[in-house]
């Protein structure tokens, strides 16, 4: 275990950089639960109308903003749930979040459904989350 969580990447499923497999916590600490981010930003204008790359790094930005004001970063990530309309480019999409995500030791889990649509009609992603941030 590392900081009260385990990282398990088992024989027979795909090994890979960009997300883990199984996340299990254990003991005492703090999670975090984040609701769905969007490309909106502080002042409720919609980043990046019509391009997912702009809008992948803006519910970055927002996820970060959460997880700091929460204690966390994205070392502390568990989950991610991901939201992409559908028809929207998914790899471009990817390689925006890997550049917040390289850094991490282990990647968290992520899951990635493609939707007919989100809460505003220029909303072309959203990510929730959930974070662990072991005592110490």
């Amino acid at each position: 275990m590392t900081n009260n969580m385990e990282y398990i990447n088992p024989d027979g499923l795909i090994k890979s950089h960009a997300f883990s497999q199984v996340i299990t916590t254990q003991g005492t600490g703090k999670t975090i639960y984040i609701g769905g981010q969007n490309a909106i930003d502080k002042d409720e204008e919609v980043i990046g109308k019509g391009n997912i790359l702009l809008q992948t790094e803006q519910v970055m930005k927002n996820l970060e903003i959460a997880l700091k004001a929460s204690g966390a970063g994205f070392d502390n990530l568990v989950k991610l749930g991901i939201y992409l309309v559908q028809g929207q480019d998914a790899y471009g999409a990817f390689q925006v979040s890997q550049r917040f995500l390289k850094h991490t030791p282990n990647p968290p889990t992520i899951s990635v459904l493609f939707v007919a649509g989100l809460a505003n009609p220029d909303f072309l992603l959203e990510i929730d989350a959930i974070a662990f941030v072991p005592e110490q």
